[in-house]
């Protein structure tokens, strides 16, 4: 089909005595004044503009474009992409990975977000409150069946509601913070659903609207759980220093001092990317910090419903398991695993599964075999076959098992188990 070429923004750029390749670097140089980081366009991407091969370009360059003419991008000629699903909008903007966004933008990015809306109705605390009880819903769905796309999925489209509201009346700044910042919250749930179904690609996405959002909010609790998600992540990509770089910008921010529990987590994180390092050393002190930490905490502070949902001894625990796990301490991580187990709160499902697939390989590498091959199959069928962090657990201690005691009653046990989970998922 034909595209129809952007009069508009051609006429404007004709105005302005601008060329493609100058517009780019006007453009790029006020994304390095915002973002503190230089833009990536070149003069093609301008022509993709113009010739309406791309009608709705990225958020970033929207904002710039807007604060540049004066102008909405709707009357620069720009038509905003339909309500899709996240994979069909990718398709659509071949931008959407390649806009290095880091830091705080201008209230422009929400509203080019769509056409503006005369409109009285003002828009409150209820109207912040409602979609927190949303929130609370998917950290609910998460810690149940955490790493799927539809709760992915689900959370974007709920930061896409919160930035809607932006648009559909007034407003106080202070709603309008609380509004960004809650944008924020469902981004880096779908950021999280990302990095614990191992899509890494479509986390990193989601980490850098997030990051823009939480810029946008002035919310320390929820750049600090961005930036800690941050650290996790590069950490399960094989990372180390950047994980470790994302984790010092949690534990630098204000809220660390304020807050010890903030405090706490930020410790704990940095064990498990030393421990993935390989750094055994540093990991009794850290676990320390981490638990003094914990325990100065007002446990009667209020918190955010995310940190209060999981952050607690079992929590901390598990993050030790992981770091003398990859660290290769086996007794002291199934030491952590058996109290992580026997502290883990109810609703803590996910949870579950993957400590106990973390116990079943530390007692494998002692040699364990009949223990370990016992604990593997107490993983619930459902985490086993459908989450993906667990699933790949699982055929690790399969093929672990298999080289350890090829022959063993333990091997042919364990591949039964597993193949009855294959045949009946």
């Amino acid at each position: 089909m034909e595209t129809a070429r952007n009069e508009a923004f051609d006429a404007w750029m004709r105005e302005r005595q601008f060329s493609a390749n100058s517009l780019a670097r006007e453009l790029n140089s006020r994304l390095e004044a915002l973002t503190g980081k230089l833009g990536t366009y070149d003069g093609r991407h301008i022509r993709d503009w113009r010739s309406g091969r791309v009608r709705w370009p990225h958020a970033a360059a929207r904002a710039v474009l807007a604060d540049l003419s004066g102008r909405s991008p709707v009357d620069l000629g720009f038509v905003p992409r339909r309500r899709t699903s996240p994979a069909a909008v990718q398709q659509e903007d071949p931008m959407h990975r390649r806009i290095l966004v880091t830091g705080a933008l201008t209230a422009a990015v929400a509203a080019a977000a769509a056409p503006a809306i005369a409109s009285t109705r003002k828009i409150g605390m209820s109207d912040v409150e409602r979609l927190h009880e949303k929130f609370a819903a998917v950290i609910a769905s998460d810690h149940k069946r955490g790493g799927q796309l539809d709760i992915e999925q689900r959370a974007t489209a709920l930061a896409e509601t919160a930035l809607n509201l932006q648009n559909s009346g007034s407003a106080t700044q202070r709603v309008r913070s609380h509004l960004y910042g809650t944008a924020a919250s469902f981004r880096s749930s779908a950021m999280w659903a990302a990095i614990d179904g191992r899509r890494f690609k479509d986390a990193v996405a989601h980490m850098k609207e997030a990051q823009v959002l939480a810029e946008m909010s002035g919310d320390q609790a929820i750049k600090f759980r961005i930036w800690s998600h941050a650290g996790t992540l590069w950490r399960h990509m094989g990372r180390p220093a950047d994980a470790l770089s994302a984790n010092d910008v949690a534990r630098e921010l204000h809220i660390t001092r304020r807050d010890p529990m903030f405090a706490s987590l930020g410790m704990a994180r940095e064990m498990a990317i030393k421990g993935a390092s390989h750094d055994l050393r540093s990991l009794p002190r850290a676990y320390d910090d981490a638990r003094k930490a914990m325990s100065r905490a007002d446990p009667q502070a209020p918190r955010p419903v995310w940190l209060l949902a999981f952050w607690d001894e079992a929590e901390l625990h598990s993050l030790a398991l992981s770091a003398y796990l990859s660290a290769g301490d086996w007794v002291t991580a199934e030491y952590h695993a058996h109290r992580c187990l026997a502290s883990l709160r109810p609703h803590m499902q996910r949870s579950r599964a993957i400590t106990t697939s973390r116990l079943a390989q530390a007692q494998l590498a002692q040699g364990d075999i009949d223990t370990a091959t016992r604990t593997a199959m107490t993983v619930e069928k459902d985490a086993a076959t459908q989450h993906p962090r667990v699933s790949r657990m699982l055929q690790e201690f399969g093929a672990g098992l298999r080289a350890t005691a090829p022959g063993s009653n333990s091997t042919r046990i364990w591949n039964e188990h597993a193949a009855a989970w294959r045949a009946h998922p």
